[in-house]
């Protein structure tokens, strides 16, 4: 089904596979003995959360991103959001083991009343603890993501705009599809960087791995992240991320100003120019500091280390 409408979630795929989940636990949920599932898309916990004690299994729930009101309400008006926002605070009532992935949302968990233990995870990263081999950096900034709203992908036009003005070299690649690539697009066009900015859409592997590989820093204007894998993937290459500041950013977390990157105060072309420019200006140097950051971080922050935490509560998770 697609799951997206007009640049926003549908409502239906979710109900759909949280009846799903609903009526495989009410056949099965005795052959487990943990349900381990995610907050959202909300109604699979909900389904889950139905039959526990009927399954007499322990629900485990992993915490991506836990939204405001005002955020709800931005997202879905104010109809739509105060309905979302309900459903998520029933989802906070379920007896569970949380786990969450940030500071940010550890704080919103823990000030909402999360029913149950909260454990913050602080690795996703599944690549090889050892970092890459450093590759020639080109003048290069490179986004690679999904083209939605929250993503602000249309922001790095103008902002690379700015910053050729001091640095002329300096040049774009921004990967991925979504329902704002049109509007990237056209602010490439609307800016005349046909020649210096490319919009390819998806592409193969190894070319979206050559192209980080060697970017100048990856740049991350998300007003929401529930956590930042791309800073850390990016930093086993010795790749630098800029990301932008925000009440709703936790990619923010995982950059140390300066060492592996910088954070840009807004998504605002001067401010996201003056990042770039930032990031160029320190050059080599800044690779250099970014992969001895990721030597530094890489166990705390790889996904073994947290399944190792995981395994562990398993083990001591109230049914």
């Amino acid at each position: 089904m697609e799951l997206y409408a007009r640049g926003r979630r549908r409502a239906l795929p979710p109900v759909l596979f949280g009846l799903g989940v609903l009526g495989h636990l009410l056949r099965h949920g005795r052959r487990y003995d943990v349900v381990h599932t995610a907050s959202f898309p909300y109604f699979s916990l909900l389904g889950a959360a139905a039959v526990r004690r009927r399954g007499r299994f322990r629900l485990l729930v992993d915490w991506h991103e836990v939204w405001t009101h005002e955020y709800w309400r931005e997202y879905l008006g104010f109809a739509g959001g105060l309905v979302g926002w309900q459903i998520q605070r029933a989802c906070l009532r379920v007896s569970q083991r949380a786990f969450c992935f940030s500071r940010l949302h550890e704080r919103r968990l823990r000030e909402q009343g999360v029913a149950g233990e909260l454990t913050r995870l602080e690795g996703q990263y599944a690549g090889s603890p050892a970092p890459q081999a450093p590759a020639p950096g080109r003048p290069v900034v490179v986004f690679a993501g999904r083209h939605i709203p929250e993503k602000r992908v249309p922001a790095v036009v103008p902002a690379l705009a700015r910053a050729r003005e001091q640095v002329p070299e300096l040049c774009g690649e921004i990967y991925g599809d979504g329902p704002e690539r049109e509007r990237v697009l056209q602010a490439i066009a609307a800016f005349r960087l046909q020649e210096c900015v490319s919009a390819p859409g998806f592409v193969e592997q190894e070319v979206l791995e050559h192209a980080l590989a060697t970017a100048l820093c990856v740049v991350l204007p998300s007003r929401r992240e529930g956590y930042g894998l791309v800073v850390i993937e990016s930093a086993a290459r010795g790749v630098p991320s800029v990301v932008v500041e925000g009440p709703d950013n936790a990619a923010t977390e995982l950059v140390d100003e300066g060492v592996n990157g910088t954070i840009a105060p807004s998504a605002e072309a001067d401010d996201l120019a003056a990042a770039l420019l930032r990031v160029y200006e320190a050059g080599p140097e800044l690779r250099r500091s970014t992969l001895e950051w990721f030597r530094r971080n890489a166990e705390r922050l790889s996904l073994d280390h947290s399944l190792q935490l995981v395994l562990r509560e398993y083990s001591t998770a109230d049914s």
